[in-house]
């Protein structure tokens, strides 16, 4: 029976401790929920360690039995499911083997309990107890860990407007208000990873006949090379087009409330005697749920250009280009991934080229940030995070419907 006290306080103790955390800073109602079914599992196991001592010292001959029973059986039940979510999800050898250690102790706890009561006075009851707990914890986990990380994803909307033009006062300048707002529908709130928005100024020449076959491959394979896709066509002679504005319209590290809505202006200045013929508007933004991770404030950032070691993947075709590096410590959203999986960081890549930036956020375990991980493992890291990229563009505007405006 010393060895059922043992079972039972080596598994409240974590369990309880796991759930109290749960019950505090779980970023659902799900994980408090699951929280405060931690804590009541490590109580019942708590009352049947004084079950299992009193049986233990005057034997099975009250009801004290029946409650070291269902404590042993909790127990047993509650290890089976921290195996599941620690196999899966967990990285930590230690934990696996601790977690099937107490499940194999638990189930030896539970027979030597059953071996020791002579008969189970209510065994209705007993029954029971134990159908409804196994249907409680089997839903809640089925719940917080198959479904809800699964269920239909929600991605706030990036609206650009362009204002009306206003001319310098020695009209040698024009300006352009550009709108960018964010607007988030979803009952959830996202982190800023990155925002960038710039402005591109391309001229458009039209051929009066059809390119030669020969010119319009070169212009696909041109086209294929930016992230601006210019028109393509058998007559219109590509031309990529030249970055006239660029800069962030959010700090990194902010929040996105759920329910809520943001309004940026910034301003794109050209010559009045600029020969293009045309502008073109893009906005970027890299998110990460509030609901599937806790992350700290960026610290102060790195640069390629004075040494920051860069993984091969930023580096491969972006050779001329520099590039910011920025991280921040991050938190699983539950205690249980918290103590079990490696601690990980968020980093971003800002890569800077001729058509504005590129932002790339990873999710890296510490001292892997610059790994190169596989495509499946990528998705895997989206999905549990909730990364995603809102894209707003191209938005065009002719000069001439420009000026006209102001």
């Amino acid at each position: 029976m010393a060895w059922v006290a043992l079972v039972l306080l080596l598994t409240a103790l974590p369990v309880g401790w796991c759930g109290f955390k749960d019950f505090r800073e779980a970023l659902t109602f799900a994980g408090c929920v699951t929280g405060t079914a931690l804590m009541l599992a490590a109580l019942i196991m708590v009352v049947g360690v004084a079950a299992v001592v009193d049986c233990w010292v005057r034997g099975p001959i009250s009801n004290f039995g029946v409650i070291a029973l269902i404590s042993t059986g909790v127990a047993l039940l509650t290890n089976v499911l921290l195996v599941l979510q620690t196999w899966n999800d967990g990285e930590k050898v230690g934990y696996k083997v601790l977690s099937v250690a107490l499940t194999a102790g638990s189930l030896f706890a539970v027979v030597l309990v059953w071996r020791r009561l002579d008969e189970v006075p209510t065994p209705k009851r007993v029954a029971a107890a134990l159908i409804v707990s196994t249907i409680v914890a089997v839903a809640n986990f089925s719940y917080q860990y198959l479904f809800q990380p699964y269920r239909r994803d929600a991605t706030p909307l990036v609206q650009l407007n362009v204002g009306k033009a206003v001319l310098s006062a020695d009209r040698k300048v024009f300006s352009v208000p550009v709108d960018i707002k964010l607007v988030n529908h979803s009952d959830m709130g996202f982190y800023v990873l990155g925002a960038e928005f710039h402005a591109m100024g391309e001229e458009v020449t039209v051929s009066p006949k059809d390119l030669a076959r020969s010119k319009w491959r070169e212009d696909a394979e041109e086209w294929s090379r930016y992230r601006e896709k210019h028109p393509l066509t058998r007559r219109e002679v590509y031309q990529p087009g030249k970055l006239v504005a660029a800069q962030p319209w959010m700090p990194p590290g902010n929040w996105v409330e759920a329910n809520d809505e943001s309004l940026t202006r910034t301003v794109v200045q050209l010559p009045s005697d600029t020969n293009f013929d045309k502008l073109t508007f893009y906005a970027t933004l890299s998110l990460a749920r509030k609901d599937r991770l806790v992350m700290e404030k960026f610290g102060g950032p790195s640069y390629s250009w004075r040494g920051a070691t860069l993984p091969n993947w930023v580096k491969v075709g972006e050779k001329e280009n520099d590039t910011i590096i920025q991280t921040a410590k991050m938190h699983e959203n539950n205690a249980i991934d918290q103590y079990t999986r490696r601690e990980r960081l968020v980093t971003t890549y800002w890569r800077f080229g001729s058509h504005g930036v590129d932002v790339a956020p990873v999710i890296a375990p510490v001292g892997e940030e610059g790994r190169t991980f596989p495509e499946q493992t990528n998705r895997e890291v989206r999905s549990r995070y909730g990364l995603l990229d809102v894209l707003a563009g191209p938005v065009e505007e002719t000069l001439d419907e420009i000026k006209t405006r102001h």
